[in-house]
C-alpha cells in the first residue's frame, strides 16, 4: 500500500516533466523488447504511437476436434497447425499493443483518449484502473 502511494506521489510530482512525452521502443542484444521515455544510447529505437483505450480482448484459443477418421488425420493436423500459427500471430500483435499501452500509461501522467471524435483527459483514478487492467492482461496473455 505504501509503495503504491509513493509511486502515485512521485508520478504526480513528476507529471509536469512528462507531459505527453514520446515513448521509445527497442530490442536489446538478448532479444528483450524495452519501452522507455528516453532513447537508448548508441542503439536504434522507434517512436511508439500509443493507442490508449481499453485493452482489447485476447484472441480466442483454437479448438481441436475431438475425433476424426484416421485417413483425414494429416489434413486435420495441418489445419490445426495453421490455426495455432494464426492464433500465435494474433496473440503477438495483441501483446505488442498491450505492452505499448502499458508503457504509455506508466510513463505519462497526463493521458488523453479520443471517444467519438472527442478528446478528453483520463483522471488519475481512470489511468490507474487502466494501468492495473493492462498489467493483468499482459501477465495473463503475454508470458
Amino acid at each position: 500500500m505504501r509503495r503504491s502511494i509513493l509511486i502515485t506521489g512521485l508520478l504526480l510530482a513528476l507529471s509536469p516533466l512528462c507531459q505527453a512525452g514520446q515513448i521509445y521502443k527497442w530490442v536489446d542484444a538478448q532479444g528483450q523488447t524495452h519501452f522507455d521515455a528516453q532513447p537508448p544510447a548508441g542503439q536504434a529505437a522507434t517512436v511508439v504511437t500509443p493507442a490508449i483505450g481499453s485493452v482489447p480482448a485476447p484472441p480466442p484459443r483454437p479448438a481441436v476436434p475431438a475425433s476424426t477418421p484416421v485417413g483425414d488425420q494429416k489434413a486435420v493436423d495441418a489445419k490445426v497447425k495453421k490455426q495455432i500459427a494464426d492464433q500465435e500471430v494474433l496473440r503477438k500483435a495483441y501483446c505488442e499493443k498491450a505492452r505499448t499501452n502499458l508503457a504509455q500509461l506508466e510513463n505519462n501522467a497526463r493521458v488523453r483518449e479520443e471517444i467519438n471524435g472527442e478528446v478528453r483527459r483520463l483522471t488519475e483514478e481512470e489511468r490507474q484502473t487502466r494501468l492495473l487492467e493492462t498489467r493483468k492482461a499482459v501477465e495473463e496473455n503475454c508470458s
